[in-house]
């Protein structure tokens, strides 16, 4: 297995020089960056499926054990401030429970049968989405998790650091970061963990993207809930729509937080008819604004 291997390069690396060590850990990282740019066309794939398959009341429901499980859900929870993803729309199992976030629960990740049960428990479907990580590839609790959450009709995508592994195979999008050996042998919280890092932060972007969270590169849906946040919806609105300050405050303040909303009431629209317009348009704020715009047009406002 790769991701143990020891390479001959650091086998004297404790007597080194710290800044030697240093700028060796360093450019090893790199090869973490390297195995997620082999990975965008499945990685594309795998984001687009997502988006289609979540729809409106689809979960996505995050798998994985130790440094794997640790990232994943790091990654699930900053979806809920960014993108005002609901919470009850993300699922997390952990090897060990949520416990294991801060203390080391090692020997949950060989409990397959957990994995299989925390699947069923949460009543994974077909609108489902389930990602695990693995750097082995072969942690039978998320491989267990990930086969039965296929089964059960989910969309499933895995992660691993090693290819041709059980994960990879059990997964309908298999994501392979062939990160090879660490600076430290077997130490894959380094760059193996980079590579998952990069490529879950990609993945969850991109299906935030495709649900049409984003627009031109703004957080148009992100949860408003302190005066900083506050701030940067007022001028999101401001950068939208071309409003005044002062008028992109009032309408995210009538929008009660919600930046989409308040970007069609900041061109023109009654607070009820902004509401519909972007149920109409699916929750796309691109296609909501066209339609406002002809709407206001045919109008003469």
């Amino acid at each position: 297995m790769k991701t143990e291997s020891i390479s001959a390069r650091y086998l004297d690396m404790d007597a080194w020089p710290t800044t030697d060590a240093v700028q060796a850990m360093l450019e090893s990282q790199f090869d973490a960056v390297a195995a997620v740019r082999s990975q965008t066309q499945v990685l594309a794939a795998a984001s687009d499926a997502a988006a289609a398959r979540l729809g409106e009341v689809g979960r996505l429901i995050y798998v994985g054990a130790g440094t794997s499980g640790r990232l994943a859900v790091q990654d699930g929870v900053e979806l809920g401030p960014t993108y005002n993803w609901p919470k009850e729309r993300s699922v997390f199992a952990l090897a060990g429970g949520m416990g294991a976030l801060s203390a080391s629960a090692e020997d949950a990740e060989d409990r397959a049968e957990q994995g299989e049960a925390v699947i069923r428990a949460a009543q994974v479907g077909p609108a489902d989405v389930v990602i695990g990580l693995a750097a082995s590839g072969t942690t039978p609790f998320t491989v267990a998790a990930v086969a039965v959450a296929r089964a059960a009709g989910a969309l499933t995508i895995g992660m691993a650091n090693n290819s041709g592994t059980p994960l990879l195979r059990a997964a309908e999008y298999p994501i392979c970061l062939e990160t090879g050996g660490e600076f430290i042998a077997g130490s894959t919280r380094m760059k193996a963990g980079t590579a998952q890092k990069i490529a879950i932060n990609i993945l969850s972007t991109a299906i935030m993207v495709r649900l049409g969270r984003v627009y031109r590169g703004m957080m148009v849906d992100m949860r408003v809930s302190n005066e900083k946040l506050r701030d940067r919806g007022t001028r999101i609105v401001v950068e939208i729509t071309g409003c005044a300050l002062p008028a992109a405050a009032e309408a995210l303040q009538q929008a009660d937080g919600n930046i989409r909303i308040a970007c069609l009431v900041a061109v023109g629209l009654p607070l009820a008819d902004a509401q519909d317009q972007l149920t109409n348009a699916g929750g796309s704020l691109r296609d909501a604004l066209s339609a406002a715009h002809r709407a206001l047009s045919e109008n003469g406002r």
